[in-house]
């Protein structure tokens, strides 16, 4: 390999990260696919315990805001929710995805991969840094022009840094995460 990709774990950091859908192909196109996401999301955050600060899920990638796992690396973290999410949007997973949602994609399309196999890492070491991220995040979808504004888009935290709500999925504090 050429350039090998270079992690830096173990300091504390967050971890501002990007992922697309298998080439930008828009996988996460509709709202019960992007709900099924964040349930995932959600799930995966609980049984790894690590702290999610900010997220957006747009039709063909993801952006996520979250600290370094009790155990493990973000790596893993990624590799574990986006096999879950395949899984359950293919409907080959057993629990807790609704019958509706079990088979999101027709059968021709279970063969063509889901995700790309590598992810945007970005360590965030300054509270400067944590708000351009999050703000970044959260104009995605007006900038896509999927919204006029950030409000319109109910799978990101946009809802929670400023109404204070809890939206689609609990966002974790940022004291909680250590920075």
């Amino acid at each position: 390999m050429r350039h090998p990709l270079k992690r830096h774990y173990g300091k504390g950091d967050l971890h501002f990260v990007t992922f697309s859908c298998y080439h930008r192909r828009s996988l996460l196109g509709t709202l019960q696919v992007r709900s099924c996401f964040v349930g995932v999301l959600d799930e995966v955050r609980s049984r790894h315990a690590f702290k999610l600060i900010g997220y957006v899920v747009m039709p063909e990638h993801v952006h996520l805001l979250l600290s370094e796992p009790n155990e493990g690396t973000p790596s893993k973290v990624l590799q574990v929710l986006k096999q879950k999410v395949s899984s359950a949007l293919r409907g080959t997973e057993k629990k807790s995805v609704p019958a509706q949602l079990s088979r999101a994609f027709p059968p021709a399309a279970d063969t063509a991969p889901f995700w790309q196999r590598r992810f945007y890492d970005f360590n965030v070491w300054s509270s400067e840094k944590l708000q351009e991220k999050l703000e970044y995040m959260h104009a995605n979808p007006v900038k896509r022009k999927l919204v006029v504004h950030p409000k319109d888009w109910p799978w990101s935290s946009w809802s929670h840094y400023v109404k204070g709500e809890e939206g689609l999925i609990r966002m974790d504090s940022v004291e909680e995460s250590g920075r």
